[in-house]
């Protein structure tokens, strides 16, 4: 048998092929239908070695003279070269053309006709605009608007320009600077100073017969700048305040009394959009209006700056209170109750406003499973130490208005609660949480918060009503208990799921705390519960006994939930840190209120198509997991049916109780797995008694020591003279081979690398003697070669172990028992090797995600790729090294059933317990980054959350065991925990589906109350004029329209979906018609990510216009 792979050819190895360097840019085309891929020639300056391999044929054991260092990595073989192409590969679905596909590209060619009609806009135009005012038909007119967009492209006598913009006074007007054109441009001039006056309080046009002007300098701050314009006040009905007359033509004056700079409601609608998505600041708004102004700086402008904040603080609260429906009630502004200006989360169960009547009146000890966990409600709570806020200012200078009216916590109540835990200190006993290590050591110098505590519904990404509080000193229990009870107060709640990263401390003495709070904040232990866990990907970083307690993929009833949704909240309003850092008290409150209400109205409008993408995923997954687990199920029962009668009773027993201690979970392993020196000592301990016995005098060695040795310096670390240079043999090998061109630096290491382990091999030859005398006479000829061969390289030399030799000869070559030693060990060295693997793998994935996280900047990625690279090198040692132990037990004991333990390695196994395998078009992609020499991973990691994939993949056969010996307790032990799972993760799909199903019936449900809460309001209020009444009849028609447009739109894109959901649920496998979702980043949330195989759902086609109507509701 040869040792070269098929198809590879018999060229001498080497690591990597010098091949041209190509990189390529993938996008996707405008019309979001096609990939489309630009590749190009680069220069790489210094080739590094590629550490990504196949797998070795272990399946049948390889002649001894082929089983070679080189078996099994693919970085030593060459690979062959592959055609050249073009550089550009794009793939079309329908025919296309040029102008749709490389729209850029068509433009290139136009540049000059583009400039020349940019210029062309510089004159008057064509001669008949400019013959005459395209008004009144006077000769020779002077006059255009700058905008163009209110009346075309026409010119205007003085006096047309001016009618022509009586209710347009922000537009700028162009002049033509000269009588006669010849010489002549134009330049801007403000309606003002053609005589153009406002006149308010009456009929664009007319004027008031006791009218009063407005201040000289009356400032209007839009979107075409900021004006000077002449106003005068209507004093016709006194009644009629001055700032009711401007608020009447959408103008929102800075200051009620005799008010001189107002705002149209235009531009303040366009700042909070651009404020809360781009969290562009007040500052920089205003500078951008500056400019359109003045771009010049010849004429300075009053600063407006202040007195803008102040318009966009109210604002923004009156438009909450607008959306509330404080307008319709009688009681007004002063009748808001806490946290009533909160959007709260639609698909989250609500009592009157989308549960079944008597839902919380239902006998839940005899009410099926499915019915039961619809009714939980998930929470999630954390800190953010981003948003600290600076003492500046003060609460008198700048005051709370809306204390407790929206998302913030009643800071008065909250203030009372805190003072009586000024000293409270807590530390935490389990590892690895800066939360509550750093609670009292958080910086506060000069800081009125370090941060603020929060709580959202945890499926869903909605901050919920009084759920933001201040944190003054760090992330303590004090604040974040208050924050907690304030964010369920005066709500129905029979089961509450709380995720917080550090819930395995908060659930301590959690009911006793609450004794603390005001009364009133209490809630019933007799009627609600509360179960603690810990966000998927936090929980890494606990302790062992923590992971099954506090696992959402281990509870009855959490569907795939995940707990990180306030973690994603947290990065769409870090970017305002910066500007609420230096802000007052009420400023800093009023943004932030802004902002999580415009955040809670995105998620909403997402609802729409998270939820679609959520059950299509789930109607995909739960039948391949119920699949996979019924195949093994059966595979189990067939050996051993009573185990699965208990596995699961025991899996459903523990999901049904919050539990604080790992110790009777059915996930975890409860028979320690024999290490490498587990054995050693065994055979150490063996060799002593035989000692003992009389049987062993005469050596300083042991027989297991030369196997131990042997195995030592194929895979023990050892420290060179210079920077502490591993001497791993095959490593040696792997980077004498890597280096094509060594320098003499390079040169001069390998050769003290080779010495020391040469040293080493001679010790091992001597001690080989004792215990093999019979070697060489048993070797075959080329063998024999091989081992007189004084001038091979020192990582080439062969050790000749009894795993090397035939079968009929190891025990005549050497004491009889030296392979069953060596078989024992070479057993161990594969659960070594394993876990090393996975312990690398482990690593690999908290570097992939700390990168996605946190590293931006070309710099910060080469150096994360660099470790990377290392990461890598490291598990494509543990991956050579459970290789070569499996060869070398599979010639010692022969094909078995210990192969269904320790399965030949394939290079889709080698993925982290939280990565996929790769999909076919995946592994296409892999092979093109081979080519360009960068590191290649295993599997798919799950951004965002690691542990994700627990419950979205069939792990792989890495990570546990599958045989069932007779009696062996060990592998028994392995295989429960492994059914146990995939049990779980069946059960967490199934639960999915039931979760989402009723998600979208309580969205559907909750615009079905809000309609009729729209009619309510709309006559609610009798007492007001008939314009008001008016107003406030259309403004609740048009909510009563638009949740009775999307009822109806999520009804009938959702039935498709919701037929097969409950199909699925029936037990049915007809799936009914078929459906496509639409799969888009809008949910945030990265453990429902895209559906693969899924591209678009039919009928859910929403025009941008439409959606961008929804949300300028904000």
């Amino acid at each position: 048998m040869t040792g070269h792979r098929r198809g590879r050819g018999g060229a001498p190895p080497t690591l990597y092929t010098h091949r041209p360097d190509r990189a390529a840019v993938v996008r996707v085309s405008n019309d979001r239908r096609r990939i489309v891929e630009r590749a190009a020639p680069v220069d790489r300056s210094a080739t590094l070695p590629e550490y990504y391999q196949e797998d070795v044929n272990t399946n049948s054991a390889l002649d001894s003279a082929d089983f070679t260092y080189d078996m099994g990595d693919d970085s030593l073989v060459p690979e062959e070269e592959g055609p050249e192409t073009d550089g550009i590969s794009v793939r079309v679905r329908a025919k296309r053309y040029t102008n749709s596909d490389l729209p850029f590209q068509t433009w290139v060619g136009l540049r000059d006709e583009y400039l020349d009609e940019m210029l062309r806009l510089e004159g008057r135009g064509d001669a008949e605009i400019y013959a005459a005012c395209a008004s009144c038909g006077e000769a020779d007119p002077r006059y255009r608007c700058e905008n163009q967009t209110c009346y075309g492209p026409g010119m205007f006598c003085k006096s047309c320009v001016v009618e022509q913009h009586q209710v347009l006074p922000t537009h700028w007007i162009q002049v033509r600077c000269d009588y006669y054109w010849a010489d002549g441009c134009f330049e801007r001039v403000s309606l003002g100073e053609l005589g153009l006056v406002v006149q308010l309080g009456h009929l664009p046009g007319s004027m008031c017969g006791a009218m009063r002007r407005g201040k000289y300098k009356f400032t209007v701050i839009d979107v075409t700048g900021i004006h000077k314009v002449a106003v005068q006040f209507c004093e016709c009905d006194s009644r009629i305040k001055p700032r009711q007359q401007l608020m009447r033509v959408c103008w929102w004056p800075a200051t009620a009394l005799d008010p001189s700079t107002c705002a149209t409601f235009n531009v303040i609608r366009l700042f909070q959009n651009l404020n809360c998505l781009g969290k562009v600041s007040s500052f920089h708004f205003l500078r951008s209006l500056e400019l359109l102004t003045n771009a010049d700086g010849l004429n300075p402008l009053p600063n407006r700056r202040r007195a803008f904040i102040h318009i966009v603080r109210q604002h923004r609260m009156m438009e909450m209170m607008k959306r509330a429906g404080r307008g319709h009630s009688a009681s007004g502004v002063g009748g808001t109750a806490q946290g009533e200006l909160a959007l709260t989360c639609r698909a989250c169960p609500q009592h009157g406003k989308n549960l079944p009547e008597g839902w919380n009146n239902i006998n839940w000890a005899e009410m099926p499973e499915d019915l039961r966990y619809k009714y939980f409600t998930f929470l999630a709570e954390d800190a953010n130490f981003r948003l600290i806020n600076r003492n500046v200012s003060t609460e008198e200078r700048d005051p709370v208005v809306d204390d407790g009216l929206g998302y913030f916590v009643n800071r008065r109540l909250y203030k009372e609660y805190l003072r009586n835990h000024v000293d409270e200190e807590e530390i935490s006993t389990c590892s690895g949480f800066q939360a509550m290590f750093l609670a009292d050591a958080k910086r506060g110098k000069g800081l009125r918060t370090t941060g603020v505590g929060g709580v959202t519904c945890a499926r869903h990404n909605m901050w919920r009503p009084n759920g933001i509080g201040d944190l003054q000193r760090g992330e303590r229990y004090c604040n974040m208990d208050f924050i907690f009870f304030a964010a369920i107060l005066n709500t129905v709640m029979l089961y509450i799921i709380l995720s917080y990263d550090i819930a395995c401390q908060f659930s301590k003495k959690f009911w006793t705390r609450m004794t603390g709070l005001p009364e009133a904040m209490h809630i019933n232990r007799q009627t609600t519960s509360i179960w603690f866990k810990v966000p998927n990907f936090h929980i890494l970083g606990h302790k062992w006994p923590c992971h099954s307690p506090y696992s959402f993929h281990w509870m009855w009833g959490a569907g795939m939930s995940n707990g990180e949704d306030v973690e994603q909240n947290w990065e769409f309003t870090n970017g305002a840190a910066g500007s609420t850092k230096m802000m007052g008290p009420g400023g800093r409150h009023a943004f932030l209120e802004g902002l999580f209400a415009f955040h809670n109205w995105m998620r909403t409008v997402s609802y729409r198509k998270v939820l679609s993408q959520r059950l299509a995923r789930a109607l995909k997954e739960a039948p391949r997991h119920k699949e996979a687990f019924d195949a093994f199920t059966a595979v189990v029962e067939g050996e051993r049916p009573e185990l699965v009668a208990k596995w699961r009773g025991w899996v459903k027993e523990w999901e049904s109780e919050q539990h604080t201690e790992g110790d009777s979970s059915p996930f975890e392993l409860t028979k320690p797995v024999k290490s490498l020196k587990d054995i050693r000592l065994q055979l150490s301990r063996a060799e002593l008694t035989r000692t003992g016995e009389g049987l062993e005098v005469r050596r300083q060695h042991t027989s297991s020591t030369l196997i131990a040795f042997g195995l030592d310096i194929e895979n023990t670390q050892q420290y060179g003279a210079k920077d502490n240079v591993l001497i791993y043999r095959r490593i040696l090998t792997i980077d004498v081979k890597a280096t094509k061109d060594p320098t003499t630096t390079q040169e001069i290491d390998f050769v003290t690398r080779r010495t020391a382990l040469l040293k080493r091999v001679n010790r091992f030859r001597n001690m080989q003697r004792v215990y093999m005398p019979e070697l060489v006479r048993f070797l075959t000829n080329s063998q024999r070669e091989i081992y007189e061969d004084r001038t091979r390289a020192a990582e080439s030399i062969k050790l000749f172990m009894p795993s090397e030799l035939a079968a009929d000869v190891r025990d005549k070559a050497g004491e009889t028992g030296l392979a069953k030693i060596e078989e024992e060990m070479r057993e161990a060295e594969l659960s070594d090797s394993l876990e090393e693997l996975r312990g690398e793998l482990r690593i690999r994935s908290g570097t992939n995600q700390f990168r996605h996280r946190n590293v931006t900047g070309q710099r910060g990625l080469t150096r994360g790729q660099g470790v990377l690279r290392q990461v890598e090198v490291r598990i494509h040692k543990a991956k050579l090294r459970y290789r070569y132990a499996r060869n070398a037990l599979l010639r010692l004991r022969g094909h078995g059933p210990w192969e269904r333990v320790f399965r030949a390695l394939a290079e889709e196994d080698v993925r982290g317990i939280n990565e996929r395998a790769r999909t076919e078009e995946e592994k296409a992609e892999q092979e093109r980054l081979r080519a360009l020499g960068q590191i290649v991973e295993g599997g798919v990691g799950a951004a965002g959350i690691v542990v994700a994939g627990e419950g979205s993949h069939t792990m792989s056969w890495i990570w546990y065991k599958t045989q069932i010996g007779d009696g062996d307790e060990e592998i028994i032990d392995a295989l429960r925990v492994e059914w146990c799972k995939a049990f779980a993760r069946t059960r967490r799909w199934h639960e999915e589906i039931v979760l989402i199903d009723e998600e979208m019936r309580r969205t559907v449900q909750y615009g079905v109350w809000m309609e009729e809460e729209w009619e309510r309001r709309a006559g609610a209020r009798s007492r007001c004029s008939s314009e008001l009444a008016e107003g406030l009849r259309a403004y609740a028609e048009e909510h009563i329209r638009r949740e009775r447009r999307t009822r109806q739109r999520l009804t009938k894109e959702w039935s498709v979906l919701r037929s097969k959901a409950t199909a699925y649920l029936a037990g049915s496998r007809e799936m009914g018609e078929s459906v496509v979702v639409d799969v888009d980043d809008v949910d945030g949330d990265d453990e429902e990510g895209d559906v693969p195989g899924e591209e678009q759902v039919e009928g859910n086609e929403r025009d941008d216009e439409e959606d961008e109507a929804d949300a300028d509701d904000v």
